[in-house]
């Protein structure tokens, strides 16, 4: 795949959760065994969406970086680890039991997301 269609893509998904976490966390979170009791884990969850989106948005606007050159390199790389540290987040999360039910989605999501970025970053080099 290309570098468009790749950041492209990531861009998407990115901004879909930052979207789904600012306006519907109360009816996103209760699926991965969290509760929002008060307007404050509601704002936590609103705030999140600004780094899901920034990811979301960064990707978009570097998807015309070319292949095999530095740019893209950094910004393949760059996601990958961020991706790898959502996997280790969200495992713990996981094997703590602050996520239950499809919260086990959550490493598995990071995980494939950080492997499609690693395999683009191998195409790169």
């Amino acid at each position: 795949m290309t570098n468009r269609t790749f950041l492209t893509a990531h861009g998407v998904i990115y901004i879909f959760f930052a979207l789904a976490l600012f306006f519907a966390p109360a009816i996103l979170w209760p699926n991965y065994g969290l509760q929002l009791n008060d307007q404050y884990a509601v704002f936590l969850s609103q705030h999140n969406a600004i780094f899901l989106g920034g990811i979301g948005i960064i990707s978009f606007l570097f998807r015309d970086a070319g292949n095999g050159n530095d740019t893209a390199r950094k910004i393949l790389a760059g996601l990958m680890w961020t991706n790898l540290l959502g996997v280790i987040i969200t495992l713990y999360a996981c094997l703590t039991g602050i996520f239950t039910g499809f919260g086990w989605s959550d490493p598995i999501f990071f995980a494939l997301l950080a492997a499609l970025s690693f395999v683009q970053l191998g195409k790169n080099r």
